[in-house]
């Protein structure tokens, strides 16, 4: 099989596409054709040694794919040969064929085509939970989503809005913030040409915001913790601006009566699996519904991987990027 390999930790320039044998699965995994995987923020990290795991070279990166089970190891039961469903992989999604646990593995709907499924399982995952267990986000509470036009950002755009929150985008520039307007944001900032802090006063009548999520990271994390309303939750989801990690004076959650709140979708999933599965199937229903429309913006053959690592990595991407395998 064919497979995008890293064999030593650095740029995208260095990942070679070779011919590999196909994965072995022991027991309680699923072996996957994989037909498209998705593009995620830890895919520029884990190629350079600079994210918490850090595989045995050589190895794939691609921590998400979807496809169709080639087979099923021994204790599986949930799922067949034939089965078409999505999987958090945590590397080696940008192959022809990876072996993943089958706690890890769920169907897809019918009507989900393998490229949206790509698309779907890590940012609505992390922004699902990230709004339901963690912020308990409820409806009439005003939601700010920083990085709005993202992968993640536009998730919890839409899940927001069906949660029945106002949501607020932020994004540094018109057309990110287009992009987040036609998720159905109610209101818009650019935070590249006003200050933050001042509009969401503006925008909230002073009360500030109940609920923030943050996959940014960066100058912004405290400007808007600054204006979180009483009793309010900030989501650290990321920290895709680079750089120093911010701190965060503790007197200021004091003040607030405000809570910080971390969300780890991939170690959620792992340790609450009935959970995780419950809220894939409130996305699913939403889904169908036509309220989650997950936005691809960009399509890359196997042979492009690093391209499409190297694109996220820079920020140029809107939405979600997904490599094409077969």
């Amino acid at each position: 099989m064919k497979a995008v390999l890293c064999k030593a930790f650095g740029p995208t320039e260095n990942l070679v596409i070779e011919d590999v044998d196909s994965p072995s699965i022991r027991k309680g995994e699923v072996l996957l054709d994989v037909h498209a995987a998705g593009v995620n923020f830890p895919d520029t990290l884990i190629i350079e040694g600079k994210y918490q795991f850090k595989p045995a070279f050589p190895f794939s990166p691609g921590g998400e794919a979807t496809g169709v089970v080639a087979a099923v190891g021994e204790s599986v039961t949930h799922l067949k040969a034939g089965d078409r469903v999505m999987a958090l992989t945590g590397w080696g999604g940008f192959a022809e064929q990876v072996a993943v646990s089958g706690q890890n593995v769920l169907p897809i709907p019918a009507e989900m085509d393998f490229t949206t499924a790509a698309a779907f399982g890590m940012t609505y995952g992390t922004s699902m939970h990230a709004l339901k267990q963690r912020a308990n986000l409820q409806p009439g509470e005003t939601l700010l989503v920083l990085g709005a036009s993202g992968g993640v950002g536009l998730a919890a755009v839409e899940i927001g809005k069906a949660m029945g929150a106002r949501v607020i985008a932020a994004a540094s520039t018109t057309e990110k913030l287009e992009v987040a307007r036609n998720a159905g944001a109610d209101e818009l900032i650019n935070y590249s040409e006003t200050n933050l802090k001042e509009q969401l006063k503006a925008l909230t009548n002073g009360q500030g915001v109940d609920v923030i999520y943050d996959p940014v990271g960066g100058t912004l994390f405290v400007e808007a913790f600054r204006s979180i309303a009483w009793n309010g939750r900030m989501l650290v989801v990321g920290f895709a601006a680079g750089g120093e990690i911010p701190a965060l004076p503790a007197n200021l959650p004091l003040l607030k009566g405000a809570s910080l709140i971390g969300v780890f979708w991939g170690a959620f999933a792992q340790r609450q699996p009935h959970d995780n599965a419950a809220n894939f199937r409130q996305l699913f229903a939403w889904y169908a519904e036509g309220r989650l429309k997950p936005l691809v913006s960009q399509t890359f053959p196997l042979e492009q991987a690093g391209k499409a690592i190297a694109t996220l990595g820079q920020r140029k991407a809107v939405g979600k990027l997904v490599v094409q395998v077969r």
